[in-house]
C-alpha cells in the first residue's frame, strides 16, 4: 500500500488518480472491515466527490494540497458537517454535525479524502474501545487482542491499511498507547498546536487532536496540516519558529528513572524500549538518567481532574437540546432515564467521581490536590529538559492484552496509560513509535516526549530511528 506522501506526490504529479486511491481503500474496508470493525461508518459516497473534486482541481491546472488524495478518517467525536458523529454512544445515536472541526476543516483544504469515522471508546473513556455502545474493534496485528483505546479504531484503520493517516484524541494516552498496541505512529501535538474547535469535549484541559500513520513522514505531513491558531479555539497558538533538526550527533536523551524500574512491567516491553535508546546512542546521541518524582500520582491527580472536567462537560447532554431523549412523568425523571439509558458504565462511573471531586466539602481535598499535582508534574519535566532534549520510555507497561481481561478491573485498565498520562498532565508533545515485537508476535511502542512545540525535532529523531 502506498503511503500518504506517495499517494499525495503520486496525484499531484498525475501519476494516478485521488479516485483509484479511494476505491482501492474502499475495496479494502468491505472486505476486511467486518473482522476489525474499525468504522462506525464509511463515508464512500462523500470520499467519492471529494476524490473527483480533487482529480478536476489538478486537471485544470490548480495547485493540489499537501495531502491531495489521501483517505484520511477521522474518530467519532470530531464533527463533520452533515455527516453523523456519536462519541460511540447511545446519548448522541443519529446525531448530525452541524458544522466542521477545524482539525478536519484543515484536512479537506489540503485535498485529504474523509474516508469515515472510527469506533472509540464512549466519550473517549477508556483504553481498549471495549467501551463503545456500538461494536468491538478488534487490532489487525492480532484479532483475539484490544487495538487500545480510546482511539482504537482510528490506530487498527492505520495498521489494516484502510487509511494511511487516521486522527485521534488524546487526554491522557489515548493516540500513543493504540498506536503502540497495533505497531503504528501515534503523535500527541502540544497542547494548543492543533485546534480543538468540533471536538466533543472530554477535559478540556487535556484534550488534544492528533494523527496515526504508518511511518514517520506521513505523521509529520498529517501534522503540517492539522496545525493552525484558530481563533475559533482560544487555547490554539500560532506555532512558534523551531529551532531546525541539526541531526541525531549529540542529542541528549534522557531516561526517567521511574519509568525504567520494571516495577509491574511487561520485560519483554523493558527491554525493546532499552534497545531503542542503545540503538539511538550508537548513532550519536547521549543517553543520560533523569527523574520525574512526582510521576508516580500522574494516575490519580489526571483521574480526578479529568473526571471533574467530564463532569461538568458531559452536562450538555439532557435529552432536550439534541441526541436521545427518554420520556418522564416530569423534567427531572426525564433527565434521569435519559442520561441512565444513554451513558456506558464507564462514562457514569466517570462523571460520579468528577462530580463527588468538585462538591462542597471534597473540592479542595481532591480537585484543588490534583491541580497541585499537575504543576509539579510540569515542574518536575523543565527539570529534565534541561538535561535532555527528548525523554524516552516504554509508551505502555505491556503489549496489547485480550478482550475482558481487564474490564472487570477499573484500576488496572487505568495504569494501561501509567507512562501516558504525565505528558497531558503537563502539555508536552509525545509520540509513540514502533520499538519491535514481542516472543508472541505483539508490537511494542516506544515513547518520545518533547518540550512545547518541539515537534519538528520529534520527527526528525524518528526518522534517524525508523531507519536503523
Amino acid at each position: 500500500m502506498k503511503t500518504a506522501v506517495e499517494i499525495a506526490s503520486g496525484v499531484a504529479g498525475k501519476k494516478f488518480r485521488a479516485a483509484d486511491v479511494l476505491e482501492e481503500r474502499l475495496k479494502l474496508i468491505n472486505e476486511q472491515d467486518a473482522e476489525i470493525g474499525a468504522f462506525l461508518e464509511v463515508f464512500a459516497e462523500t470520499a467519492r466527490v471529494q476524490a473527483a473534486a480533487v482529480d478536476a482541481k489538478i486537471a485544470a491546472g490548480g495547485k493540489p494540497g499537501r495531502l491531495a488524495g489521501v483517505p484520511v478518517a477521522i474518530k467519532d467525536n470530531m464533527l463533520y458537517a452533515g455527516h453523523r458523529m456519536t462519541c460511540a454512544s447511545k446519548i448522541l445515536e443519529g446525531y448530525i454535525a452541524p458544522y466542521t472541526a477545524t482539525a478536519v476543516e484543515n484536512l479537506i483544504r489540503e485535498d485529504a479524502v474523509i474516508i469515515g469515522r472510527t469506533n472509540m471508546d464512549e466519550f473517549a473513556m477508556g483504553s481498549s474501545t471495549e467501551n463503545s455502545a456500538f461494536r468491538k474493534t478488534r487490532n489487525p496485528v492480532n484479532t483475539s487482542c484490544v487495538p487500545g483505546g480510546s482511539s482504537g479504531g482510528s490506530a487498527a484503520a492505520v495498521a489494516a491499511g484502510f487509511c494511511p493517516i487516521a486522527l485521534g484524541s488524546d487526554t491522557g494516552g489515548s493516540i500513543r498507547q493504540p498506536a503502540a498496541f497495533c505497531g503504528v505512529y501515534g503523535l500527541k501535538p502540544t497542547y494548543g498546536a492543533v485546534s480543538r474547535y468540533g471536538l466533543a469535549a472530554f477535559a478540556s484541559s487535556l484534550d488534544q487532536i492528533g494523527p496515526f500513520a504508518a511511518d514517520a513522514a506521513d505523521l509529520e505531513l498529517a501534522f503540517s496540516a492539522l496545525s493552525s491558531r484558530d481563533p475559533k479555539d482560544s487555547t490554539s497558538v500560532a506555532f512558534p519558529p523551531a529551532k531546525p533538526w541539526d541531526g541525531i550527533g549529540g542529542v541528549r536523551i534522557g531516561l526517567p528513572k521511574e519509568f525504567f524500574s520494571g516495577e509491574g512491567m511487561d520485560r519483554e516491553t523493558l527491554a525493546l524500549t532499552r534497545a531503542a535508546a542503545v540503538k539511538l546512542e550508537k548513532l550519536g546521541a547521549r543517553l543520560t538518567e533523569v527523574t520525574l518524582p512526582n510521576a508516580k500520582y500522574a494516575v490519580p491527580a489526571y483521574y480526578i481532574a479529568a473526571s471533574s472536567e467530564a463532569s461538568s462537560n458531559l452536562g450538555r447532554f439532557d435529552g432536550i437540546r439534541y441526541g436521545f431523549s427518554a420520556a418522564g412523568a416530569n423534567l427531572k425523571e426525564g433527565y434521569q432515564k435519559t442520561r441512565g439509558l444513554g451513558f456506558g458504565p464507564e462514562v457514569k462511573r466517570r462523571i460520579m467521581l468528577g462530580t463527588y471531586s468538585l462538591s462542597a466539602g471534597y473540592y479542595d481535598a481532591y480537585y484543588l490536590k490534583a491541580q497541585k499535582i499537575r504543576t509539579l508534574i510540569k515542574r518536575d519535566f523543565e527539570a529534565a529538559f534541561e538535561k535532555a532534549d527528548f525523554i524516552i520510555s516504554p509508551t505502555t507497561p505491556s503489549p496489547a492484552f485480550k478482550f475482558g481481561e481487564k474490564v472487570s478491573d477499573p484500576i488496572a485498565m487505568y495504569l494501561s496509560d501509567i507512562f501516558t498520562i504525565p505528558c497531558n498532565l503537563a502539555g508536552l508533545c509525545g509520540v509513540s513509535a514502533p520499538a519491535g515485537f514481542t516472543a508472541g508476535g505483539l508490537p511494542v511502542g516506544v515513547q518520545f516526549l518533547g518540550r512545547p512545540f518541539s515537534e519538528p525535532s520529534l520527527f526528525g529523531l524518528l526518522k534517524v530511528l525508523e531507519n536503523v
